[in-house]
């Protein structure tokens, strides 16, 4: 590479006995246009840092993106060779940026409610995910680490940009959402969900700290459960050791369910697209797998037949109906099983886990308040409402009990008759 280490390196060399004038040095290409052209004042290809920084005069046309997206994109990019930047590479970076914060959001609004010293769940006592979501964070905050104490940002930013959307928005905090907003306030398997986001967040606003520092300590001045008197940065104390340290568990199991997820996700996409069903719970899924493993694996998760709780069957958190967001699932013995229970055109051979699949429209009634079908909604008294299925009552129960407020249900218009 070009630059002014050569000639202060040369003069150092002669002038003190082969001794260089520094410990280290990083390099790194030219700074090119999008085409890949110089940039040159002539040519009018010049990108101002300042201006993606501050926006241009135009700020519908240049937008003031601030430092943190310019940080980001330096991060990104592999400096060994020459690197490119323009308006839609930083309008790309800006992007994935946004990604980043939308997930800091989720994770600090759901912390609300949540006092560490109070409502934390010991780690013997948490449910198969939540430990397998810690082994996979703490995964991430080791490569994290070494890929900035090696100069490799690049490295860093691609992993911290896949775990918050692959496992992360695309799995764990989709599958949180029923735990975190059906569940009784201080239910076990809400708190041990709080648990995991505390850790997750803390976790995160460390790792990004290096690349988009205003992001992090913007997250660490608004975490909801410091004190006022508490005016700590996330840059005092770095990574925590406990943060690092979470053994991995049960990674094979959660990347199978994973993976029948998806797979299940791909024939619900035929059945959308028939209007048979609209959103995920709509549906029952019927699954068939002649592997052994695989079918001792989803049998373990496989829940009770009705939404109940507690649960009997399993924890309420590693459950199948929860992690694949859909009313009912089936472990069922043969092919033929799925085929007179769904039509052909909604069912398919999986692609990552090999497992038939088949989808229908879920048996039962919609509970009005978690959304899942089920067929004992409405069986459990009419106090709340008539639309609300056992778990979902037990839970406004819990918050009538906790608050000393009386739950008054919605009255529901009937529509007016079509004259």
């Amino acid at each position: 590479h070009r630059g002014w280490f050569q000639s202060s390196l040369l003069t150092s060399v002669a002038a003190n006995k082969g001794l260089a004038p520094y410990k280290a040095v990083l390099t790194h290409g030219f700074v090119l246009d999008e085409k890949g052209f110089k940039m040159s004042k002539s040519l009018g290809n010049v990108v101002n840092p300042l201006q993606v920084i501050e926006g241009g005069n135009n700020k519908k046309l240049e937008p003031a993106y601030g430092a943190d997206v310019l940080r980001l994109w330096v991060a990104s990019v592999d400096y060994a060779g020459d690197v490119r930047v323009g308006a839609n590479i930083i309008k790309q970076t800006f992007e994935s940026y946004r990604k980043l914060r939308n997930t800091a959001r989720y994770l600090i609004g759901n912390l609300a409610d949540y006092d560490p010293s109070k409502d934390a769940v010991a780690y013997d006592d948490l449910p198969s995910m939540d430990k397998w979501m810690l082994g996979s964070m703490s995964q991430v905050l080791n490569e994290v680490d070494d890929a900035l104490s090696n100069y490799q940002f690049g490295r860093a930013t691609n992993e911290i940009l896949r775990f918050a959307t692959a496992d992360l928005s695309n799995f764990y905090l989709d599958v949180a959402k029923d735990r975190l907003y059906i569940s009784a306030v201080d239910d076990a398997r809400r708190r041990s969900c709080q648990t995991v986001i505390h850790a997750l967040l803390e976790g995160f606003a460390k790792s990004i700290a290096p690349i988009l520092p205003h992001m992090a300590e913007d997250i660490w001045q608004n975490l909801p459960y410091k004190t006022d008197e508490d005016n700590s940065s996330v840059f005092e104390g770095g990574l925590s050791e406990k943060l690092m340290s979470y053994p991995e568990v049960d990674a094979e199991k959660w990347d199978l369910v994973r993976n029948v997820r998806t797979d299940v996700n791909q024939v619900l996409e035929s059945a959308r697209k028939d209007k048979l069903v609209g959103a995920s719970l709509d549906a029952a899924a019927y699954i068939y797998t002649s592997d052994d493993k695989i079918k001792a694996v989803l049998s373990e998760l496989d829940g009770d037949e009705s939404l109940i709780t507690p649960s009997v069957k399993t924890n309420g958190v590693d459950e199948l109906r929860t992690a694949f967001m859909i009313s009912q699932v089936h472990i069922v013995d043969s092919e033929d099983a799925i085929t007179e229970a769904c039509d052909s055109e909604y069912t398919g051979t999986g692609e990552l886990s090999g497992c038939m699949i088949g989808v229908k429209k879920a048996e039962g009634t919609k509970c009005g308040r978690c959304w899942f079908y089920d067929k004992e909604v409405g069986n459990h008294g009419s106090k709340y409402g008539p639309d609300l299925c056992q778990r979902c009552g037990e839970a406004i129960f819990s918050w009538e009990e906790s608050s000393g407020n009386e739950f008054s249900a919605p009255v529901v218009e009937e529509a007016a008759p079509v004259a």
